[in-house]
């Protein structure tokens, strides 16, 4: 009878044991991301308030979805073309990497007549460069297209069709060196084609697109910003 009891307390203990697992440990928060932000006029935002700008709200949108994205740092100005837009990353003498590049450029070129061959030969150039401010990593570098400023009452009196047309082989070009290199290609064209005719998407100037047209392009950037990140 002793020994029965024994063993009876000896298998007891064993199920106890087998019962009480080690808890999982909780896992940490993800380590911060810092971001650069390249462009123009519409990365910076003209017009609007700097929350306001699109690099801006994709960064809040990441930390919503859990990513711990920074605000970015952005070397942008109005009125920049592709070859204004290196010398400024040359000047700035940046020596860090990034987990996040953002591109958008090439309005200015075509505003300013500039040939659709130089355009090729300089955002060629940035992407290289922006490929090599992301750690080498391409798939680090997200590129917005260039919005149609022709739908915008600021060209009231211009040729909407030509700008529209020298637009898409502007974007064209763009779409065809990101696939090349294995980087995002976000096209927010149409999103600014649709927005036509409604106050609430420029800011006053009736050119540059307000908080609510950016949310728009920040939300179409957003999956393949998450992808990059994770």
């Amino acid at each position: 009878m002793r020994l029965l009891l024994l063993l009876l307390a000896f298998f007891a203990c064993s199920c106890s044991k087998q019962q009480d697992p080690t808890p999982p440990q909780a896992a940490g928060p993800l380590p911060a991301s810092n971001y650069l932000a390249l462009g123009d006029s519409y990365t910076i935002g003209e017009g609007a308030a700097p929350a306001e700008r699109w690099p801006v709200q994709l960064a809040a949108l990441a930390r919503q979805q859990g990513l711990n994205l920074q605000e970015p740092a952005i070397i942008a100005r109005t009125g920049w073309t592709t070859g204004e837009l290196l010398e400024a990353i040359a000047n700035a003498q940046l020596t860090r990497t990034y987990d996040l590049v953002s591109l958008q450029i090439g309005v200015n070129n075509q505003y300013r007549g500039q040939s659709l061959a130089t355009f090729r030969r300089e955002f060629e150039q940035l992407l290289q460069t922006s490929q090599a401010l992301a750690g080498n990593r391409a798939g680090r570098v997200l590129v917005l297209s260039i919005p149609d400023w022709g739908q915008s009452a600021f060209a009231a009196d211009q040729d909407r069709a030509r700008i529209g047309a020298e637009i898409d082989e502007f974007n064209a070009a763009a779409r065809q060196a990101c696939q090349a290199r294995g980087m995002a290609f976000v096209d927010i064209t149409p999103l600014t084609r649709a927005a036509a005719g409604d106050n609430t998407q420029f800011v006053r100037d009736g050119l540059h697109y307000s908080g609510l047209q950016m949310g728009q392009w920040a939300r179409q950037a957003l999956p393949a910003a998450a992808s990059a990140l994770r």
